[in-house]
């Protein structure tokens, strides 16, 4: 058979899988499917799929490997019920499939991922194994080899958790909206509607690059997909505008990561967040909702003050489409969004519910309706499928593991023990445990995605930040917020990385010049953890006043960084206009006596500005 097929086919199923409990079928039919059921299916479709889309050195060994990741999948999904309720009748089966599976898994995780992830589980389980002989909060009772085992496979707490659940119900149905959204020329209204709107503008080219970013990665959810397909557009020609190959690359990275904290679709995390929180989807995306809005407005001054200090003119008006004839073409595109929105806010929907209502919405309107001549049609809906399912392979791997691991932290004691620690040093610096934590997601993101980081630490690290005080859901954006800052931040910024190949600049430094375009990323977290009013916590007024001096210390700081605010800024200026932005940042409730540092940093402004026009004007 062919080997394309196989995996074409593989894929589908992944995606109908998750479709299939998403909506609630099995209630409809009246069959009695337990959940860790379809979730073991999905994990073994995504096993088979991971071993043959990445057969290394042995194909042969490849599809043997797959071939016995469906029927783990076959004989455990069967068996679960029994084995997970009476293992102690049945362990040498439990323990013969548990070290099946985990063999399988890990080999999957080793080829997709390489080996980080893998070497945090070894850490934990050593951990579970000798906590008996630990010393202070980390001594524990240890866990014997062979519960240990049978724990991480069989048990709901572990493999087939909250992660994977979230994975598989939730992400999957994200997945294929933004799948059909691709298949019916969704990528192309997008960049045609960014282009309409800045193109005419100074530095047009960059901030055309910024606001298809900004579009596309809500839908896509994904930094290096973003950068992949908005970028092929926008950096050819922002470089043809004027602008550096590796500022070009740079803008279209940090736009390009943003897109996984952008409501209304945000990356596979928020969700994640919202379940670990307890709370709604709709929550989350208000949360997240200023923040975001805070770093693309930065990104927007910094395209717009760079282009000023370079002399980067308007695009040509020959590239520039009409707005109306764009949005006369693609207005249905925005409908699927309206639905899901709707679903949301108004009907109370879980995600996945809402977005599969999109997904119907977007289907039904595409068989009459294409900005770009691609109608949908019944292929369509085989070739989304397949898009969503091999795109949701790594996500439903990770999302395995870490519910390993999550499970065996609780299950150990573990998470007590580093609580502890953390608690402490949250007791004598509450910035240091900020910057601790902060470091630790950067670095851990430098070896695992954005999923996989938030997954770890949202177990580990956010815990003692509520227990000092800080709001849960501050908490847990701010993890999330610096386990995405990895695909910026060198020595592995794979975002920026992938977009400096594509402007042919040099990879490190475009890194760089991404952390310094995106320098509202790795501030605002410490911002909204100090004041909470940036994600929409607290009273009207208070929100009000911290999200306008938000936008002014951005806009003060973005324009000290690019050396160019209305016009160019030199020297010891731009120190001056950075520590006025800076002053009026700090929140009202980080410090006492922080409104006299806001006041004082406002008049230092005004000053500024008030000088520099007397001199124009003498």
């Amino acid at each position: 058979m062919n080997a394309g097929r196989v995996v074409a086919g593989l894929s589908a199923l992944v995606a109908l899988v998750s479709v299939f409990w998403a909506s609630g079928a099995p209630l409809f039919l009246g069959w009695r499917v337990y959940p860790e059921q379809v979730l073991i299916a999905a994990l073994a479709l995504a096993l088979a799929l991971a071993f043959l889309t990445r057969p290394g050195g042995a194909p042969g060994l490849s599809r043997l490997l797959a071939l016995a990741s469906l029927g783990f999948g076959l004989w455990l999904a069967i068996r679960f019920q029994e084995l997970a309720q009476n293992v102690f009748y049945h362990p040498e089966e439990a323990l013969a499939v548990s070290i099946l599976g985990l063999v399988l898994i890990l080999e999957a995780v080793r080829r997709t991922m390489g080996w980080a992830l893998i070497a945090i589980l070894g850490i934990v389980c050593l951990y579970a194994l000798v906590a008996d002989q630990m010393a202070g909060p980390l001594q524990s009772k240890a866990i014997r080899w062979d519960r240990l085992l049978t724990f991480l496979v069989l048990d709901s707490a572990s493999l087939a958790g909250a992660a994977l659940s979230i994975a598989v119900a939730v992400v999957v149905p994200f997945l294929i909206l933004s799948q059909l959204l691709l298949a019916t020329g969704g990528a192309g209204f997008f960049s045609d509607l960014s282009m309409a709107l800045a193109g005419r503008r100074r530095g047009g080219a960059g901030k055309i690059a910024i606001l298809g970013s900004a579009f596309f990665g809500s839908v896509s959810g994904s930094a290096v997909a973003n950068v992949a397909s908005t970028g092929a557009v926008t950096i050819p020609m922002m470089k043809s505008g004027g602008y550096k190959p590796k500022t070009a690359a740079a803008i279209e990275a940090s736009a390009s990561t943003g897109g996984q904290l952008m409501p209304p679709i945000m990356g596979a995390a928020a969700f994640l967040l919202a379940e670990t929180l307890q709370a709604s989807y709709v929550e989350v995306m208000l949360a997240a909702l200023v923040p975001s809005l805070l770093y693309y407005f930065s990104l927007f001054v910094f395209a717009d003050s760079e282009a000023g200090r370079l002399g980067v003119e308007r695009v040509e008006e020959s590239r520039i489409p009409p707005l109306t004839r764009v949005l006369g073409r693609g207005w249905f595109v925005f409908l699927p969004f309206v639905v899901l929105v709707v679903g949301l806010f108004a009907l109370n929907l879980r995600p996945e519910s809402a977005a599969l209502l999109a997904v119907l919405a977007l289907f039904i309107l595409s068989l009459r309706l294409s900005y770009d001549g691609r109608r949908a049609t019944l292929p369509t809906i085989g070739t989304t499928l397949v898009g969503a399912g091999k795109a949701a392979v790594e996500i439903i791997l990770i999302c395995a593991v870490a519910g390993m691991i999550i499970g065996l932290v609780a299950r150990s004691g573990l998470s007590f023990g580093l609580g502890f620690f953390l608690v402490q040093l949250g007791k004598s610096s509450l910035l240091m445990l900020l910057l601790v934590t902060a470091a630790v997601c950067i670095v851990m993101g430098m070896g695992l995605p954005t999923v996989g980081v938030y997954l770890l630490l949202a177990s580990l690290a956010a815990p003692p930040l509520v227990q000092l005080g800080l709001e849960p859901m501050s908490a847990h954006l701010f993890v999330l917020y610096f386990g995405m800052l990895s695909m910026l931040t060198p020595p592995v910024a794979i975002a920026a990385f992938v977009a400096a190949n594509m402007a042919k600049a040099p990879p490190m430094a475009t890194g760089w010049e991404a952390v310094r375009i995106a320098w509202p990323a790795y501030l605002i977290p410490f911002l909204f953890a100090a004041s909470p009013e940036l994600i929409l916590i607290g009273e009207p007024l208070d929100v009000a006043v911290t999200v306008a001096t938000a936008l002014l210390g951005v806009w003060l700081v973005t324009g000290a960084v690019a050396g160019f605010l209305l016009r160019r800024i030199d020297g010891a200026e731009r120190w001056l206009l950075a520590a006025c932005g800076v002053a009026i940042l700090l929140p009202h409730g980080a410090m006492e006596g922080a409104i006299w540092v806001n006041l004082a940093g406002g008049a230092l402004a005004i000053g500024f500005w008030a000088t520099r026009l007397r001199r124009r004007a003498a």
